[in-house]
């Protein structure tokens, strides 16, 4: 295994990632260095029991970016900063204790949903999307299907009223986009939901937010308002992609098709088996080591970025010996993550009754 750093190419990572999975695996091992842009160096784990490691273990790779031993020379403009949450009031980037306390608020408030009239609301929702393009006989099913109902849907559970959902999606959508159009917004979402967290402390009601404000945890409106947020935008973009994958997956590949419309699959199994060939998100930051130890063969210093590889953990040959598919009742992907950072199953109860639809 050579030393030197792997450029991060985001359209490799998107054109032919598994292709890029096994050379890194081939010429570094499990736990590759990589150069994110401006030639920052980070770790990026493929391997899925090195994955599991890292993820598992919070206390030595921490969600504290704070410990990231590279500050000094990230400018106020690099595009990943978004991604890393310094001091960002929100669950993704909180540790410890307060961080179980916050997902807790969420997964109850999640839970507390009732699961028909969370079926009832997707399916309308995806009419109407559905019918607002059929007049023109053709449509890009991810940008004009995919990435708007889970918005839709996810905004409806919180309490907004449908005009709002409307304009959530677009806010939701320009995060995607380029730094300027993503803080504005992301300040269009944040704006929204300090109006709907007012109007639900005057008038509470049988929705998430109302949900969430009931909690015992003491968590103030910002600190909530920047939950609903992340809500938002963590559930959105993989949610759609797992709908996107399984399009694709029923579109072009022949053996993934006959399963699921021969019957030898269920639905459930298919999008099961999504999780594990395409996963909604590939690659996320991050951990960072809060003293110096090894991994993978690496020793990896106190600060240290570690970069999730969700999909390359799902495709270690390591676990998948023989090359096969995945599929059935085996839940043990990397696509939901790992350990206290996981995504709350309530949530991905919720992603499953909308990427279903």
């Amino acid at each position: 295994m050579t030393a030197a750093h792997v450029p991060l190419d985001g359209h490799r990572l998107r054109t032919e990632p598994d292709r890029m999975y096994r050379e890194m695996r081939r010429d570094h091992g499990p736990v590759t260095p990589v150069l994110l842009d401006g030639d920052v160096p980070a770790w990026l784990v493929l391997g899925y029991r090195e994955l599991h490691q890292v993820t598992g273990d919070s206390v030595l790779f921490s969600r504290d970016s704070e410990l990231w031993n590279q500050w000094e020379r990230i400018p106020a403009d690099w595009p990943h900063l978004p991604m890393i949450g310094r001091r960002q009031p929100s669950v993704l980037y909180t540790v410890g204790e307060r961080h179980s306390e916050r997902a807790a608020m969420i997964g109850d408030a999640l839970e507390g949903a009732d699961p028909v009239e969370l079926r009832s609301y997707a399916e309308q929702f995806a009419d109407e999307l559905i019918d607002s393009v059929c007049a023109r006989g053709q449509a890009d099913l991810v940008q004009e299907y995919a990435m708007r109902l889970p918005v839709r849907v996810m905004a409806r559970l919180f309490g907004f009223p449908d005009e709002d959902g409307r304009a959530l999606v677009s806010a939701a959508l320009a995060m995607t986009g380029g730094q300027e159009a993503g803080m504005a917004g992301q300040q269009h979402l944040i704006e929204s939901m300090g109006r709907l967290l007012a109007a639900r402390r005057a008038r509470p009601s049988d929705d998430v937010v109302s949900r969430m404000l009931a909690n015992p945890y003491g968590f103030t409106d910002e600190e909530v308002a920047h939950d609903l947020m992340i809500m938002i935008a963590a559930g959105n973009d993989p949610t759609a992609d797992w709908m996107g994958n399984s399009l694709r997956l029923m579109l072009t590949d022949e053996r993934f098709a006959a399963s699921l419309f021969g019957g030898r699959s269920s639905v459930a199994e298919a999008m099961n088996e999504v999780l594990w060939e395409d996963a909604p998100v590939q690659t996320m930051p991050g951990r960072w080591a809060s003293r110096d130890t090894r991994l993978g063969g690496r020793h990896i210093r106190t600060g240290d970025l570690l970069l999730l590889g969700l999909q390359g953990a799902n495709s270690d040959p390591q676990v998948r010996t023989d090359g096969s598919a995945l599929t059935g009742g085996n839940n043990a992907h990397f696509s939901f993550g790992h350990g206290e950072h996981r995504c709350p199953f309530p949530a991905q109860e919720v992603a499953e009754v909308i990427a279903r639809t």
